[in-house]
């Protein structure tokens, strides 16, 4: 049998996983692999600016596409770069494989020029890393990583490869992994038969979703679960497009900044059902008061988020989408009228408003809906944008709305977006940021005029760092420290410098029209979109309170 090098063999082990796309920056500890790449017609490789961005990116494709998502960085600041975006995948159980080159074996532990011991900075937020010792182990290494990263409860594995290892020779082997002795937890009956009976004797039940149901594909099953058991439904920022937010039972997300509707019919439910969420401090507010009311009974495919945060009073470990169908079939069909009309006074009585003149936060995400049809993928970055962007686009499809919920990473959404419009290219894009955020990682509008990827950048521009200012005027007696952006920087003639369209916009009519010429566009552009510094994001609860004390403007004016 013929034998090849560790480069080669990277090369055919990404095409046997359909490894489409790659992002990846070179350095020397990985040259080689990148000539090997330069050679191949099938892994398209991406060079974004910053390799912070390039792990976002596959990040975001993964996210959007279902795949897992692939990077390839050099050793030493190329690896330790990638540390944000692993942790930020971590969080949100996104499945990654992150290739990083390494010294050679005689030179580790040696302090050599760019070696450091990635795998052991990584270790608390990665599920799986190794530093590849032999030649041989090579190939079965990269199979397992794959099998890894998107089996059970998804997440980002990290392989150091050193550079000697990749030089060296051996047999190549079609590596295939048994999986008859990997046995899935079988689902427990008598755990099903125990949800089915609190189900089943709810007056007042409540379904709330997270991300797991993104994740396992769940949609279909939950949307039958809940008209099956007759009951409203929330969400988590992740869970977003689970559960459609144009449908009746739909009550909104649920938390520091969701409905008045959903924060107190939770309060006030007899049983709560959690599907595939892990019970956010963000979520639950004061733990102690959260959902006092209910008996809670939880779904997730990790045994350690039971009773991690909430102690519950059931649940069922297994798939989501899996035991979603178990239960459908199971259940009988259930009435709670008197329950929803409860819930539908709260949704009449608290509506979501804003300021109905000007331009605001609110209007730019509702004009976005309203010209993409609901049917874009935004990915947003983190803070007040990120709030509207959940509260006002409704979501009607898992996989839309990529965002950082776990780590809350400022920087993420830009590099996100670019890896969402590779993975599915006939989907408008929309990025949406604070000014502050868009300041983190702007230099990937280049990348996106490089390879002509036309993103749409909406700087939501306030001039300050918004969510924090929200909070120091609300708790911190005004005192600004830190949160004020006065520089000079021109969002336009950025975008315009770096290859791209820059608009600017300060009123609606203005916007509407940016916004629409985007659309048609087939180029990255920056829409830089002027709004005051003290919009804020309404409902909210304070910090310590219970999520029954959610108060709005109208409260705080009162």
């Amino acid at each position: 049998m013929r034998k090849i090098t560790g480069n080669k063999l990277f090369v055919k082990a990404l095409k046997e996983e359909g490894v489409d796309i790659l992002f990846g920056y070179p350095g020397a500890c990985t040259i080689d692999i990148s000539d090997e790449l330069y050679k191949q017609d099938y892994t398209r490789v991406i060079l974004p600016r910053h390799e912070q961005a390039l792990v976002h990116a596959a990040d975001a494709y993964a996210r959007s596409t279902g795949k897992v998502g692939v990077c390839l960085v050099t050793s030493g600041p190329g690896a330790t770069n990638l540390v944000t975006g692993i942790a930020t995948a971590n969080y949100d159980s996104v499945p990654l494989v992150c290739f990083t080159g390494q010294v050679a074996r005689n030179l580790i532990g040696n302090d050599a020029f760019q070696e450091v011991d990635i795998v052991g900075i990584t270790r608390s937020i990665c599920k799986y890393g190794i530093t590849v010792q032999k030649r041989e182990d090579l190939g079965r290494i990269i199979k397992e990583a794959f099998y890894i990263a998107r089996t059970g409860r998804p997440g980002p594995v990290l392989i150091d490869i050193p550079k000697d290892v990749t030089a060296n020779l051996s047999e190549y082997q079609k590596v295939e992994i048994d999986v008859t002795d990997i046995q899935r937890k079988k689902i427990d009956e008598d755990e099903i038969e125990t949800a089915v009976k609190m189900i089943q004797r709810a007056k007042k039940p409540y379904i709330f979703v997270g991300g797991g149901a993104v994740l396992s594909g769940a949609s279909e099953s939950l949307v039958e679960f809940a008209h099956k058991i007759d009951a409203p439904v929330t969400d988590s920022l992740m869970g977003k497009g689970a559960f459609p937010g144009t449908d009746e039972l739909y009550s909104g997300m649920l938390g520091m900044h969701g409905t008045k509707a959903s924060n107190f019919g939770v309060s006030q439910c007899d049983l709560l059902i959690v599907v595939g969420a892990r019970f956010s401090d963000r979520v639950t507010g004061n733990a102690k008061k959260f959902a006092h009311h209910a008996k809670i009974l939880q779904i997730d495919i990790d045994p350690a988020e039971i009773d991690k945060n909430i102690l519950t009073d059931a649940s069922v470990t297994g798939d989501i989408k899996e035991v979603l169908i178990i239960l459908n079939e199971k259940v009988e069909q259930q009435s709670h009228e008197e329950w929803k009309q409860q819930i539908e006074e709260y949704k009449e009585k608290h509506p979501l408003t804003y300021h109905p003149k000007g331009l605001t936060g609110p209007y730019i995400v509702e004009e976005i809906y309203r010209q993409t049809n609901g049917d874009a993928i935004i990915t947003t970055e983190v803070g007040q944008h990120q709030m509207w962007a959940a509260q006002f686009y409704k979501y009607t499809k898992p996989r839309t709305l990529l965002t950082s919920g776990g780590l809350g990473t400022m920087g993420y959404g830009l590099g996100a977006s670019l890896g969402a419009k590779m993975g599915m290219p006939d989907k408008t894009v929309v990025n949406i940021a604070g000014d502050g955020c868009f300041r983190m990682n702007m230099n990937e509008i280049a990348t996106a005029a490089r390879y002509n990827i036309p993103i749409i950048q909406v700087v939501v521009n306030n001039h300050v760092l918004g969510m924090v200012r929200q909070w120091q005027t609300l708790f911190y007696e005004k005192r600004y420290s830190a949160t004020v952006l006065n520089d000079a920087v021109d969002f336009v003639k950025l975008a315009e410098a770096m290859g791209a369209v820059g608009i600017r916009a300060a009123t609606r009519e203005e916007f509407q029209k940016a916004f629409q010429e985007a659309l048609v566009m087939g180029r990255p552009v920056v829409i830089d979109c002027q709004i005051d510094s003290d919009e804020k994001v309404w409902p909210m609860v304070a910090p310590g309170a219970a999520i029954s004390e959610a108060f709005s403007e109208e409260d705080l004016e009162k």
